[in-house]
């Protein structure tokens, strides 16, 4: 079953998150996200959420659990106000 997990931040630093995804992008361990989308809220600048879309639960943990993985979240939490909040979903439905 497909997972989507979820990370809003709030930064007042989004050109350095867009560079650090952008980073993070091209150098992805294994078990990455299907699909990686940055968004910022129109009505709360600064108001940042990351969309990470997986195969399954399983892949999302293990990818969770390498150390680059680590890296790379110690490196976000830096540009961000306050910590992340987490919001981990299963994908029960998907129309196209």
């Amino acid at each position: 079953m497909a997972f989507v997990q979820v990370i809003e931040y709030e930064s007042d630093r989004p050109a350095d998150v867009r560079a650090l995804i952008e980073e993070w992008g091209q150098q992805q361990p294994t078990n990455a996200p299907d699909r990686l989308t940055l968004t910022e809220d129109r009505e709360r600048p600064g108001h940042l959420v990351v969309v990470a879309e997986f195969d399954s639960y399983e892949q999302a943990m293990a990818h969770s659990a390498q150390p680059e993985t680590g890296r790379y979240a110690e490196r976000m939490r830096g540009l961000a106000k306050g910590e992340p909040r987490f919001v981990n979903l299963e994908v029960i439905q998907r129309e196209t």
